[in-house]
């Protein structure tokens, strides 16, 4: 690496600026959330289907969703009060490296273990053929455990998704359709065409629905600072007609950068519990799909610093950059890393992109390789902690003319150096 250190020691790094993003902070205080749901589920369309003595699982997926294990346990509790018994089920398709083991671990990181919860933690990979779609006359699968139970309570946020677009993106009836379905159902929804994709979700969930003892979910909207700022309790038939509303609410609320392109853009940490993608191209502008999907910042180049803790190795989005670390390189985990690949055949998201040895040059790097920058003597560079983090963010001064013109952004420092430490190293 001596002869590429060589070729960019002298590539200069402009200073930087703090400055706040100000987005709509609307969202349902941390102690109305328990009474928020607990009104939801006793709508009688829901409560109604609740037995006692009833085995009732209560899914649970991969995503940081705020507030989780909050809300797990108010269901959990509520599920208790009908004189039921909760099950708290692992619906993360391929996620955790395909390993009842790696689902178990990714609840727990989220404080979701049978002692928090007050009742089962239940991981598994087994699934169940539970029906035959209607359209394609294709088996569907979900969870041998849920599949078994008397009724299954679903419990996801809504959010645009990150390869396709449809009626029905990321929420209860994907949960359904590649949650429930862990590897083996998963790896058969991602086996459409991403143009196809929402046309399966609808097939599979729907399918589900008709098949087995679905008694409706929580559906969570969260704001551009990750605050609940909805919850909504939707009936079977409700996920149908209602969670499209939803869908479209959630675009109205996610985060997205305040500016239109970049030269750079440099991700502090990437991770599954970040995104599918590792790092949300809603606001990367980094697509696995280009022709399917589009949407957030135009940057010519892209660096990934390191992983996060959450997401155990797995780097799946990694090659969506162009230059990453030797930190975040350690950190991958090929067996943790490359399941996802089999199951959703992104390939392309698992290739590694040129590995610098610190962060300094990582970001020299990127510098010296934007051709199309409209001023070589002012980069414009962005530097983001990850893509679900991007209220008090840091700016080169190129975008500082930008940002003081944009009501929306707030200046909250004077121009400085990066503090990287001996190592070259920004963390």
């Amino acid at each position: 690496m001596e002869t590429i250190t060589d070729l960019i020691k002298d590539v200069p790094i402009p200073k930087f600026v703090r400055i706040r993003e100000k987005y709509d902070h609307t969202h349902i205080d941390l102690t109305e959330i328990p009474s928020t749901i607990q009104r939801e589920l006793s709508r009688d369309a829901i409560s109604g289907t609740i037995k006692p003595g009833q085995r009732i699982a209560i899914t649970c997926g991969s995503r940081g969703i705020s507030n989780i294990a909050l809300m797990s346990r108010t269901v959990v509790d509520f599920v208790k009060s009908k004189g039921a018994q909760p099950y708290i089920v692992a619906a993360m398709g391929s996620h955790g490296g395909a390993t009842a083991e790696g689902q178990r671990q990714i609840l727990k990181d989220y404080g979701i273990t049978e002692e928090t919860m007050g009742c089962p933690v239940v991981s598994c990979m087994e699934t169940k053929v539970i029906g035959i779609s209607d359209i394609h006359h294709v088996p569907v699968q979900i969870d041998r455990f849920a599949a078994e139970c008397d009724g299954i309570l679903l419990l996801n946020r809504v959010k645009p998704h990150t390869t396709f677009r449809g009626r029905w993106e990321s929420g209860l009836m994907k949960m359904m359709a590649i949650g429930l379905g862990k590897q083996a159902g998963a790896n058969d929804v991602h086996h459409c065409p991403p143009s196809e994709m929402h046309k399966a979700i609808e097939e599979y969930g729907k399918t589900i629905l008709q098949n087995c003892k679905i008694l409706g979910g929580i559906a969570v909207v969260e704001n551009a600072y990750d605050e609940t700022c909805l919850i909504q309790g939707l009936s079977p038939q409700e996920i149908i007609d209602k969670e499209p509303e939803l869908r479209d609410y959630s675009y109205t609320t996610i985060a997205h950068l305040l500016f239109p392109k970049c030269d750079v853009l440099v991700v502090d940490k990437i991770g599954k519990n970040i995104s599918g993608d590792g790092m949300d191209p809603n606001v990367s502008g980094r697509w696995p799909e280009p022709r399917c999907c589009s949407g957030g910042i135009q940057a010519e180049r892209c660096v990934i610093l390191d992983l996060t803790d959450e997401t155990h190795g797995n780097a799946h989005g990694v090659g969506l950059a162009e230059v990453t670390t030797r930190r975040l390189v350690n950190k991958m985990k090929l067996e943790m890393t490359y399941p996802t690949a089999i199951t959703n055949t992104f390939l392309h998201l698992m290739k590694i992109p040129m590995i610098m040895d610190n962060d300094r040059e990582a970001l020299q790097l990127a510098l010296c390789t934007c051709p199309e920058a409209e001023d070589q003597e002012n980069l414009k560079v962005i530097r983001i902690p990850s893509t679900a983090h991007i209220d008090v963010i840091e700016i080169s001064e190129g975008l500082l003319p930008e940002a003081m013109a944009n009501p929306n952004i707030e200046i909250l420092s004077e121009p400085y150096d990066l503090p990287f430490d001996e190592n070259g190293n920004l963390f």
